[in-house]
């Protein structure tokens, strides 16, 4: 098994000695490839020395039970440590075949994070807001930044709208999992009679595009721009600067009037177009590959529902796994990786079936 590991140690070297060579650094964008791949080789290669080092004490334990069968107290020592070696042994291989699984191309990238209100008006509004500050806190954690793109409040601290860059270190690749509806069941501040309501949200993780993933040519778009406003109707600002975008090929409209440069509003709404366009490109691709589907969470569906917060419970349940936690307070306060990590780990056991 993992005979195409044995020169592993040797590819290794060979990063290494591309990492010392300073012509290297001239080129920032190789330059970041070949740091990515050495931690990628690195972290198999520790991993297979200690495949290599744990199947050898599994042996030397196989022929001391072979060996010292007189000796009871010995013989009872060894198969202990035989059934941790061979527990330690398959999780080690596990670990191996997960990082030699084909990588998804866009697990690198930065995402655009889209929330929108959907089914319990205001309520659903504010759910936007507080699941914007759950990604938001998180993305702290992680060491990741999170700037607003466009957003559309309401007045009373909600959003029927918001969408962030949240950029960092292999960010697609932790929240790809997050796109599908979230549903939230809680009394709203409003409510008198203290009855529960259910609301919806929708959230939809989108890989940054770059512009060598994507050209649009000049004459497929139509901009428009206008003055922005703010929640009530008040005007902003008194200048034409909030920007409409309209890809006329699909149809595609981004609007952006956050910022007071109708030219800043101009570059995040095509920043955000152009992710869309690649998005909706893979959707597509993904629809064509009936296989591709079998090695998603769910059907991968922004309309599916993927995850309830039950406040009165205090629960926080994924449909998609049959996941259910009592620690609903600190996952909205960014503590994320208690309901991320079982996904990932899902996601990866369904893709070794199917590797196999």
């Amino acid at each position: 098994m993992f005979e195409n590991l044995r020169d592993i140690d040797e590819k290794l070297s060979a990063l290494e000695r591309q990492l010392s060579d300073p012509r290297l650094v001239s080129n920032q964008q190789r330059y970041r490839e070949v740091v990515r791949e050495h931690a990628v080789v690195a972290k198999i290669a520790e991993l297979y020395a200690e495949y290599i080092s744990v199947c050898g004490q599994i042996r030397d334990n196989q022929d001391l039970l072979r060996t010292e069968q007189d000796d009871a107290e010995l013989v009872e020592l060894v198969k202990a440590e035989f059934e941790e070696l061979s527990q330690r042994q398959e999780e080690l291989e596990k670990a191996i075949r997960i990082r030699l699984l084909p990588k998804d191309p866009n697990d690198e990238k930065n995402i655009f994070l889209e929330i929108r209100a959907g089914t319990g008006g205001d309520e659903a509004a504010l759910f936007v807001a507080d699941l914007f500050r759950m990604y938001s806190r998180y993305a702290e954690t992680q060491g990741w930044k999170v700037e607003v793109m466009s957003s559309n409040p309401i007045g009373i601290g909600g959003f029927k709208e918001i969408i962030a860059l949240v950029s960092g270190q292999q960010v697609y690749s932790r929240l790809k999992y997050e796109s599908g509806v979230h549903r939230v069941q809680r009394v709203p501040d409003t409510e008198t009679q203290g009855r529960i309501h259910t609301s919806a949200v929708t959230v939809a993780i989108i890989p940054e595009a770059e512009e060598v993933d994507l050209h649009i040519e000049p004459n497929e778009l139509k901009f428009d721009v206008y003055r922005s406003s703010g929640p009530g109707g008040q005007s902003v600002n008194t200048t034409d600067s909030a920007v409409r975008v309209t890809h006329l090929p699909t149809g595609l409209v981004v609007t952006c009037q956050d910022e007071k440069s109708q030219h800043k509003n101009k570059a995040k709404a095509l920043q955000v177009l152009r992710a869309r366009l690649l998005d909706r490109m893979e959707q597509e691709r993904h629809d064509r590959i009936s296989e591709e589907r079998k090695s998603q969470v769910g059907s991968g569906d922004r309309s599916e529902r993927i995850r309830t917060y039950n406040f009165p419970q205090g629960r926080v349940t994924d449909h998609r796994i049959n996941l259910t936690i009592y620690r609903l307070d600190q996952v909205i306060a960014g503590m994320l990786d208690d309901v991320i990590e079982p996904i990932v780990t899902h996601f990866q056991t369904e893709a070794l079936k199917s590797a196999h």
